[in-house]
């Protein structure tokens, strides 16, 4: 069994989170991305954001929303993806950059559209009331 350890970046405003679709992808994913060597959480949160994104992180306002572990979207049973979920200020203006073909909020009602482990955040942010279920 294999780990995959993942940092992502949670925006929630108006009752839906941001996600990410990448090139030949069907499924969304929350911005963000694996740990380089020596790389803190912050600071993969950072890089990942400014190159998937476009925008800046302000690794300053980073607050730790939880850590979720799930079966992998799209690899081998028994593949983990240990993600740990960020909430941070950003600079800038949201665009897809690099292999993201699309940012798009979703709302609860859109967890089926997500992978696994972004299915569990999703229930988490319905819980504490900042994800509306409807669109």
């Amino acid at each position: 069994m294999g780990f995959i350890d993942k940092i992502a970046w949670i925006q929630v405003a108006d009752g839906a989170v941001l996600s990410t679709r990448s090139v030949g992808r069907d499924v969304f994913y929350l911005p963000g991305g694996k740990r380089e060597p020596g790389e803190s959480d912050v600071d993969t949160l950072v890089r990942e954001v400014r190159e998937e994104l476009s925008v800046t992180i302000v690794a300053g306002s980073a607050a730790h929303l939880g850590t979720f572990e799930a079966q992998a979207h799209g690899h081998p049973d028994g593949t983990i993806v240990r993600m740990a979920c960020y909430t941070a200020d950003f600079d800038g203006v949201l665009r897809p950059d690099n292999e993201i073909e699309e940012i798009v909020w979703l709302t609860g009602a859109d967890r089926d559209r997500v992978s696994p482990v972004d299915q569990l955040v999703f229930d988490e942010l319905l819980r504490a009331g900042l994800l509306r279920q409807r669109p």
